[in-house]
């Protein structure tokens, strides 16, 4: 059942941290947290995303109270939910990577189902193909002054 861990914090500030986490993980598709914190953040993800499939008024306005950001609600909406319409549970995963290296925590990563790759994976892609279009070029040079 969601929320009943209380990862050593009052009451508001629990909550604040949870909406806070969820937010960013709509908005960006994957976070990295705890794995306590990701277990609470992935059933309240859910949670939003079950919302968003359901696409009433009334659901929006229950996903703009918690969720701290409007664009990201309207994201949810237009976006996410509708990608789940198959589905009925498991819109999100949780990854074990290990210790941190501070203080031995036991490291998450929590991401949506169907995660669009990083933005450090599309600069890649980007200067990989950089790198492939001036030796294109260069042989196009060539093959016409032959």
């Amino acid at each position: 059942m969601p929320g009943t861990r209380k990862l050593g914090r009052t009451t508001d500030h629990r909550m604040s941290m949870i909406r806070g986490q969820v937010t960013y993980l709509l908005n960006f598709g994957r976070i990295e947290t705890t794995i306590t914190r990701a277990k609470e953040v992935k059933a309240m993800a859910e949670k939003m995303v079950t919302l968003g499939k359901t696409g009433t008024l009334a659901a929006r306005r229950q996903a703009l109270a918690f969720i701290t950001d409007e664009s990201v609600v309207k994201k949810l909406f237009d976006v996410i939910a509708p990608s789940f319409n198959e589905k009925n549970g498991g819109y999100t995963r949780i990854y074990r990577l290990g210790p941190r290296r501070g203080d031995g925590a036991e490291m998450a990563i929590v991401e949506l189902i169907g995660f669009e790759p990083k933005v450090e994976d599309k600069k890649a892609a980007k200067k990989a193909s950089k790198k492939e279009e001036p030796v294109a070029e260069a042989k196009a040079e060539e093959s016409t002054e032959a």
